[in-house]
């Protein structure tokens, strides 16, 4: 005997809208390697004057092809990112776009966002993979662009938070890297936040650690270049390896959730920091239940959470795929379990949680 399942009835009206913001993913997708080359062929600070422009106009500036340029001004302008005249035929950047898409030192800084992005997607194989394993893969496997772009990504906030705001939020963690402090931070990646700031407090002594061997050699060489390399040390380690300093302050910045063990690595701060010591954990912004991030940001922190973090972190011994999302409620639970005594929200910021523990 054969049954008919019950289909329920179509709205149009509700598939047209959403097929409405398919269509702006599926744009913004494709449009992300247009911003790269965007950034890559200086095509955004060309036009970052606010100067009107046409294809071959801008073509001569930045000694491209003006038959490339001309839809890539087109789509630029379809997205928002450019201002276009149909009168004159000519393109124009606001002085708020010229800021997001070519202010490198600037807060709003947008490029690198897409860089990283692209880099997640070319691995997009060996991800789906593991959706049928359930094995990891782990931060070295990437794509280079995935490390360049995050880098890129995060160090306008960090240079915008890290020393204004956020270590003068710890209770007495500024005196004391003022008159001379020693410091671990953990997962460093580059060493953009171990650098920054080796550079604000000259008197203190610095230790950047990621397991990724690559990322350390680029921090030494960062380093170098920043004239710190006499008090800054960059090594290899995971980070339940850290060994005692004694510690009067560890850092970990927007890593916690990718390590394999982040209650043994928490385990191992408490046990590495003085009695007086602090740990600084910063962490992607979200709430503590999945309701709370069903917005635009939890939407890209859960996609690089199922890309990145999570393979990540079952690449690690312990594969405990914490994921970005964890929340203040998981996090500060998961720091008390490891032996902080004093746990709480210090400061945060659009895209961050900054979380103080002491002993």
């Amino acid at each position: 005997m054969s049954t008919t399942q019950h289909q329920p009835a179509v709205d149009q009206a509700v598939l047209d809208e959403f097929l409405g913001r398919a269509i702006g993913d599926l744009g913004a997708t494709i449009s992300a390697a247009l911003v790269v080359i965007g950034d890559r062929l200086g095509l955004y600070r060309a036009m970052a004057d606010g100067a009107a422009v046409t294809a071959d106009e801008l073509a001569s500036r930045t000694a491209t092809a003006p038959s490339y340029i001309r839809p890539w001004l087109a789509n630029q302008a379809a997205g928002g990112y450019v201002g276009y005249d149909p009168a004159s035929g000519t393109y124009s950047m606001a002085p708020e776009q010229a800021l997001a898409l070519a202010g490198e030192d600037g807060p709003a800084f947008f490029p690198p966002s897409m860089q990283l992005a692209l880099g997640m997607l070319r691995d997009m194989p060996a991800i789906e993979e593991r959706f049928r394993t359930g094995a990891g893969f782990g931060w070295h496997e990437h794509n280079a662009d995935l490390f360049d772009g995050t880098e890129r990504f995060f160090r306008p906030g960090y240079v915008a938070n890290l020393v204004p705001a956020w270590l003068p939020a710890l209770d007495g963690v500024v005196d004391k890297l003022t008159s001379g402090a020693t410091v671990a931070d953990v997962g460093c990646g580059h060493g953009v936040t171990t650098i920054l700031m080796a550079q604000a407090f000259p008197a203190s002594t610095f230790l950047g650690t990621d397991y990724h061997e690559g990322s350390v050699r680029v921090g030494r060489r960062r380093a170098e270049a920043a004239g710190v390399a006499d008090r800054v040390e960059f090594q290899a380690m995971d980070a339940s390896e850290l060994k005692p300093g004694p510690y009067d302050l560890i850092t970990m910045f927007d890593c916690l959730h990718d390590m394999g063990d982040p209650d043994a690595a928490a385990q191992t701060a408490r046990r590495a920091l003085r009695a007086d010591g602090t740990l600084m954990l910063v962490e992607p912004a979200a709430g503590d239940s999945v309701e709370d991030n069903l917005h635009p940001l939890g939407r890209v922190f859960y996609a690089a959470s199922t890309l990145v973090c999570t393979p990540c972190s079952l690449a690690q011994p312990g594969r405990k795929a914490l994921g970005a999302q964890a929340g203040p409620a998981r996090l500060t639970k998961l720091l008390t379990t490891a032996g902080f005594g004093r746990v709480r929200l210090a400061a945060q910021s659009p895209i961050n949680l900054v979380l103080e523990a002491r002993p």
